[in-house]
């Protein structure tokens, strides 16, 4: 019986692959640089950038939020105004290559983890959920964030229909902590200032 020849495996395009993401990487580590400071001028903190690229165009995400000392959301006139900032600022990139591309700037998202010991700050009096490296996963609302870790009031398990019930405070340090995420509560984002935004609520804006 003749044995077919395997055909040797054809990598170019996992090459180019590759060599794209690279690319990509290294754009994203340098636009954050090059864009942080006109985020600052607003007055906001740069949290991420993500660029996605269709063939010769890009779709530049910029996700941007308040200052560890500022409270509430980020309102959609300044979501608005930051975009205009950051689109001038590309326009007038001394290293743009000159592909087109369209702009988007947003605030975070309820999806987004809790990571950073920012993240934390920034929901301190919110109800999270914390996933821990060691021991049960926690959920509570925060009372304060230091250097070390968080602190919150831990709701404890009742029967369905019972009033929740809370426990003692608990100190949990970011070393035992592997991420974390918000909790909706409608309640809570009734309380928030006329005009602003929630951390949970992702406003966005885009600039062709």
């Amino acid at each position: 019986m003749a044995v077919r020849p395997n055909p040797k495996k054809d990598t170019s395009s996992d090459y180019r692959k590759n060599a794209m993401r690279a690319e990509v990487a290294a754009e994203t580590q340098r636009l954050k640089q090059y864009l942080a400071p006109t985020v600052e001028m607003q007055d906001l903190f740069l949290e991420d950038i993500e660029i996605k690229m269709a063939g010769a165009h890009r779709t530049v995400h910029v996700v941007v939020d308040l200052p560890e000392t500022q409270v509430g959301g980020v309102s959609l006139d300044r979501i608005s105004a930051a975009a205009q900032a950051i689109s001038e600022a590309m326009d007038n990139d001394p290293h743009d290559d000159g592909s087109p591309y369209n702009l988007e700037v947003s605030s975070p998202g309820v999806s987004r983890p809790l990571t950073e010991p920012r993240h934390w700050r920034r929901n301190v009096t919110r109800m999270v959920s914390v996933s821990v490296v060691n021991g049960d996963d926690v959920m509570g609302r925060i009372v304060s964030v230091d250097d070390d870790g968080i602190t919150l009031i831990p709701e404890l398990p009742v029967k369905k229909g019972m009033k929740a019930k809370q426990g003692d405070p608990l100190h949990l340090p970011f070393a035992n902590i592997r991420k974390g995420r918000v909790e909706v509560e409608f309640a809570h984002l009734e309380d928030d200032p006329a005009g602003e935004d929630a951390p949970d609520d992702e406003t966005t804006a885009e600039e062709a």
